[in-house]
């Protein structure tokens, strides 16, 4: 019953309405005492459970500092014993090449687990307790940079969760305008790519030529990990506006031809380093494959978050990239009465002001240009021997090629502010996605099609 009514408490408490307070002296030594009753795991299951609970229950009525604290007692005291790993390391070399090297080699691992992992894995036990540790280390990767010390904390709980959440272990699940209220929320609060505005927003997305797929561990169940949205069209699409228009006509989704990925967004921010979305996209392509035949040709619409912020740090391709021709159809566009336009940083600072969307011809004057940049963007800019753009190398690392670059295609205030509302079709090919990993792993090679290295070129 006791147990029973710490756990009613600690869901209370996940609610996060509870007040939080500081962690006193006294406190640090109370849960110091907490940390080595889970550590030494004595008694039963039940007993084991009260523990956890409790100790979950001290940590989230705790502000931000006092957290910070908790996890630094935890890392700092709860790591391996240096004697006893220096013991069985000696023990080990002394071993090597005769009969008892592996049963040295046993006790050396034994010798340096810590009782972290112990503490950690009791959280189990409780409802909720996955999503307690995920939250948790949303938390420990905030204090990562201030507070170095966290690090072995942090590559232990990214190691056991990177187990636990195994695609092995994950259900992938169809979510409709029928799912529960609940799910329904976490669609529009997780929505990272393109911000779900209204109900009648999220109602579009969801209508019957669109589809929904997202990945739920068993322990979480009303939690997706990773959701994509699926649209399915007649051909590539090369407008995120047009994608999300409430007021255009339902495409009858038995003749499509072409699933277009327009958004994925990973929703747990506790489970950085652990990859499931190449997996998830397999699964919806086979999913959708098997109830629309038709469909042939299978990719994304995506964003390109970083190319302003690269482009801000070379200005050096602005200058390549702008020709004096460009640069005087722009000024002939822009007119007299406009601002001086008569170089490739002019032309930046005209950028600058998202009001040259609204004028067609100077947009088309624009085009070549931008796009240019943007094409030379997806084959030059690096970081080390991988691209800079994240979106670029999560598909290249599936995959995929560069298929086409969208012009004006998100003219969103976020579109222009990553892009200046640039966007690009990712293409999966299912002949060809086992050579681009391949490629992509040896290499580093960046596939793209002959449209996207005739513009880099032109």
């Amino acid at each position: 019953m006791v147990a029973g009514n710490l756990v009613h408490k600690l869901r209370s408490l996940m609610g996060g309405n509870a007040e939080r307070v500081a962690l006193t002296a006294k406190g640090v030594e109370q849960l110091r005492g907490q940390l080595r009753e889970c550590a030494e795991g004595l008694g039963g299951e039940v007993s084991a459970r009260g523990r956890a609970a409790r100790l979950a229950e001290t940590y989230l009525r705790l502000n931000d500092e006092g957290r910070q604290r908790f996890l630094k007692l935890i890392a700092l005291e709860f790591g391996p014993d240096p004697k006893k790993v220096e013991k069985a390391h000696a023990a080990y070399q002394k071993a090597v090449g005769t009969a008892e090297q592996w049963k040295a080699e046993a006790a050396l691992r034994g010798a340096m687990r810590s009782s972290r992992i112990r503490i950690l894995t009791q959280f189990n036990a409780i409802p909720q307790g996955v999503k307690f540790l995920v939250d948790l280390r949303a938390d420990l990767l905030r204090y990562l940079d201030q507070d170095p010390a966290l690090r072995s904390l942090d590559r232990e709980l990214e190691t056991r969760l990177g187990a636990w959440f195994d695609v092995g272990f994950l259900e992938l699940h169809r979510i409709s305008w029928n799912s529960p209220a609940l799910l329904l929320e976490k669609l529009i609060e997780y929505e990272a790519v393109h911000e779900i505005r209204s109900w009648s927003d999220l109602k579009n997305r969801l209508d019957s030529d669109r589809r929904c797929y997202a990945f739920f561990h068993p322990r979480m169940p009303m939690e997706p990990l990773i959701f994509v949205e699926v649209a399915l069209v007649d051909e590539l699409a090369d407008n995120v506006q047009a994608l999300l228009d409430e007021h255009a006509p339902v495409f009858d989704a038995e003749r499509a031809k072409t699933a277009i990925f327009y958004s994925i967004s990973n929703t747990q921010t506790g489970l950085r380093g652990v990859s499931f979305g190449n997996f998830l996209l397999k699964r919806v392509v086979d999913d959708l494959k098997r109830d629309f035949p038709r469909l042939t040709t299978f990719a994304t619409l995506s964003p390109i978050p970083t190319l302003r912020r690269w482009l801000d740090k070379n200005p050096d391709v602005w200058v390549q990239v702008f020709t004096d021709d460009l640069i005087a159809r722009v000024a002939r566009m822009v007119g007299s009465k406009g601002p001086s336009v008569q170089s490739a940083d002019d032309i930046r600072k005209l950028l600058a002001d998202d009001a040259w969307v609204g004028n067609a011809r100077l947009t088309r004057a624009l085009q070549p240009g931008l796009t240019r940049l943007a094409a030379r963007y997806f084959l030059n800019a690096k970081s080390g021997a991988r691209p800079y753009d994240p979106v670029s190398r999560f598909h290249l690392g599936n995959g995929a090629r560069i298929e086409r670059i969208n012009y004006l295609a998100d003219t969103s205030a976020n579109g222009l502010k990553q892009s200046f509302g640039l966007m690009v079709n990712y293409l999966y090919d299912p002949d060809a996605i086992e050579t681009n990993v391949e490629a992509f792993s040896r290499d580093g090679a960046v596939v793209t099609s002959g449209a996207v290295r005739r513009a880099a070129r032109d």
